[in-house]
């Protein structure tokens, strides 16, 4: 598989809108998602980190999984998350972690996944009973947010009301939405929403 980021990994956290977003998402978690250091956490699309970082110290440890090498070198450098994150770089609705966990985090990564459906039965059988997703990702936008033919990505956002029918349809309830942030780029606006849900205890 080709390494879709690898010429961009070195230098992904001084970007502005990566930074921003992170940002934003991790407002949101703290706002929405309460984390306790008994905690596992499985952040989907790890990358670099960005995410990770943020979460790592009110966490018991931390599971980043990743399709890029390159991405995950650089989040397997951060001091913060030294003795706390377990690096994974495989495709998990290909080939499943084979352990479950309390919460799954994923930011901007759903888009690179071709089947939404298939991706939220799959983050659903990697969550214990009682376990929540945090989603972050684009609203519906008019496919000018990435640059044309823009290779790996599969969706211009999501709307809404279908990304919930995908989760509920996996098993997933108390399916909420919330705008995390919202990133300006060349003079236009794209909110980008966090979706949380739990699988049922029993």
């Amino acid at each position: 598989m080709t390494d879709l980021f690898h010429d961009k990994a070195a230098d992904w956290d001084t970007r502005p809108f990566p930074l921003q977003i992170s940002e934003g998402v991790s407002r949101a978690l703290d706002d929405r998602v309460p984390l306790d250091a008994t905690m596992t956490v499985l952040d989907f699309g790890a990358g670099t980190g960005l995410i990770a970082a943020k979460v790592a110290p009110a966490v018991k440890e931390i599971l980043a999984v990743d399709v890029s090498a390159a991405m995950l070198e650089q989040l397997a450098k951060k001091p913060e998350l030294a003795g706390k994150v377990s690096v994974f770089c495989q495709d998990i609705l290909e080939k499943p972690l084979g352990r479950t966990v309390d919460l799954i985090v994923s930011a901007m990564a759903m888009h690179h996944v071709q089947d939404t459906g298939a991706l939220a039965k799959t983050l659903f059988a990697h969550l214990a009973p009682g376990g929540r997703v945090a989603l972050a990702d684009l609203d519906v936008e008019e496919g000018d947010f990435h640059p044309p033919g823009a290779e790996g990505v599969f969706h211009a956002g999501f709307d809404r009301g279908e990304l919930a029918k995908f989760l509920t349809e996996a098993g997933f309830s108390d399916v909420a939405f919330t705008t995390a942030c919202e990133v300006t780029k060349e003079g236009k606006r794209y909110p980008i929403f966090l979706v949380t849900a739990a699988r049922p205890s029993a």
